[in-house]
Order: C-alpha cells, then structure tokens, then sequence
C-alpha cells in the first residue's frame, strides 16, 4: 500500500489514506469493492466520515469551442463515525453499485481513451480532504459485447471513442453525459456514410442502442447525419442472431434519409426491438478484434478549459500532477 498523507484542510499532521479496489474490471450495474486503509497522523482524529466519488473525463461543446473536465456521476458514503488513534492503521471494506450508465473503457483488454476514477473523500473534525484517486476499469455487458462482435463480424473498425457532456432526448438516459464510439463504416456501407456513432444506453431492464450516421452527400447535395435508436433486452445476448440484427439496424439507419441540422434540436426516427417505433431528439452539445487493434494507441486530445456545469477539477489534475 502507498499511503497518501491527507493536506490541506485536515492539515500535514492527519491521517494518511489508501484506497485499495479489489482487482479486475467491473460492469455497467455492477458492483465495486474494495478497502479503504487509513493511517492515524501524530495526534487522535475523530473521523466523521469516508466517501467514493466516481468521476469521468468528458468533453463539452459550448460558444467558445471545446473544453474537457472531471465530472462527478456518483458519489457513496463508505464509512466514518469513529476514533482514529495516533499512528493507528484501520480498513473500511465498501462495495457500492456501479451505475447502470457508466461507460464501457476497455475491451479485452484493450483501452478506449475512457478515462475514469474513484476518489476518496475523509471528513474529520469538520474538514474534509480527498486523498487518494484511483483508476476505474469497466468492462462491457455481455449484450454490449455481442453488438460490438457483430459490427467488428460486419467489417466495421474502431476509430476513437469519448465522452459527451449532454443529454441525449427521448431516451432514459440517467448521467449528465454519454458515450460515443465512433466506427469506421464496412466496406459494403461505405459508399453511403463516412462513420457511424455508437451510443450505449444500459438499465436493468436491457439496453438503448444509439447509432448516429454520417452521410456521404450527393454529386448535388450535402451530408447529413442521420440517428436512430434501437432497445434490446439483456437475455438477448445469448439468443439472438446479432450479425443479422445489427446488419438490420445498419441498413435501417442508412435508409432513414432525413436531413437534420448540426446545432438544432431535431426529430428522428426511434426503434425499439420487435418493432416500437417513436420519435426523439438529441440535444446539449467481432468488433473486439478491430478495437483491439485501434484502441491500444488511441490517445484523446486534451483542449483547455472546463466543463459548464459539475465541473470537479482541470482535466490536467485527473490522475496527474498534484493528485501524486
């Protein structure tokens, strides 16, 4: 364990914490565990209380252009109510729920660029002092990994995937945010769109895939993007023929020809599975083999600025510089 000696509010004398997560990945609507060892510093503290806050690096779209920031999207109180003595050495075990949302940031193995933490919050004596953050590994659901195995089966290739700051309309969508993995087209639908959008929507009761296209324009005509969205239940990864759904849900994408706009708020078609179709909007600003390949040498760009709302920390201190 490498303890970090808690500064700043509590004070350099104060206990020192180490959070220890319990090892491999967790999954959307899973749960995560571990210990959270403290250190008493030179004097006896009351400690009022130990929290887990989950953080996300996200990108936001505003009038000024790009800005990337550390947003909260859960937070759990693990413990706390009790004397700590000098030099004295206690763990508090948690296990907490990963929300259904989270999003997906490896794949066999393989990073995303999605950059996610747990931090550790000790309140003692009416200060409080985050002292440790630690990286969180997620895993996709068995339903999100057979969609990806059929658009890797289908030809599609893994381009880069990120983080959005915003709410996706008309979906149940539950965090201030989204993910977007953006796929290089099949060659079979090549001629007809540039890339396609992916958006993972998890809840216990199954999940919303989001697929944005951007189309190729005509000899006379612009491109435009087109979005659709499709409702799948979790037994259904072990059942369904995914190559077939999904190629079904590629050519129903690319045949819904509606021209939106790139700022507005529009209207697009909406398909559950087994047929529900409605309408919605966006709004605010296999496939294991080709992410594999692309994932490991993905980097995602850091623009300066913070994110509107929730804003945390600059992104520079999510896992780097003061936080060592």
């Amino acid at each position: 364990m490498v303890f970090k000696r808690l500064l700043g509010a509590i004070g350099a004398g104060g206990p020192s914490v180490d959070t220890v997560l319990d090892g491999g990945t967790v999954v959307p609507g899973g749960v995560l565990s571990g210990r959270v060892w403290l250190k008493g510093g030179s004097t006896a503290v009351d400690v009022e209380h130990i929290g887990l806050e989950l953080l996300a690096r996200v990108e936001a779209e505003h009038e000024e252009g790009e800005s990337e920031g550390a947003v909260v999207f859960e937070r759990f109180t693990v413990g706390g109510g009790f004397r700590l003595g000098a030099e004295e050495e206690r763990q508090v075990p948690f296990s907490v729920p990963v929300p259904w949302e989270t999003p997906v940031t490896e794949l066999y193995g393989q990073p995303l660029g999605i950059v996610l933490g747990v931090r550790t919050e000790v309140g003692v004596a009416g200060a409080r002092d985050k002292g440790d953050l630690d990286p969180l590994a997620v895993g996709p659901l068995p339903v999100q990994e057979a969609v990806l195995e059929a658009l890797g089966g289908l030809g599609f290739g893994f381009r880069s995937a990120d983080l959005e700051y915003g709410r996706i309309g008309g979906t149940c969508q539950q965090l201030p945010f989204y993910q977007e993995v953006e796929l290089t087209p099949a060659p079979q639908y090549a001629h007809e769109v540039t890339e396609i959008e992916l958006t993972f929507l998890a809840s216990p009761a199954g999940l919303e895939v989001v697929l944005e296209a951007d189309k190729r324009g005509g000899l006379f005509s612009a491109g435009h993007d087109a979005l659709t969205r499709f409702t799948v239940r979790h037994e259904d990864a072990r059942t369904l023929d995914w190559s077939s759904e999904v190629d079904g849900w590629i050519r129903q994408l690319i045949a819904h020809r509606e021209a939106y706009g790139a700022h507005a708020a529009y209207g697009h078609g909406e398909h559950h599975y087994r047929g529900h179709h409605d309408g919605h909007h966006r709004s605010g600003p296999g496939l294991g083999t080709a992410v594999a390949a692309g994932a490991a040498g993905l980097a995602l760009g850091v623009v300066g600025g913070m994110v509107a709302a929730e804003v945390v920390d600059e992104i520079g201190d999510f896992f780097e510089g003061d936080e060592d």
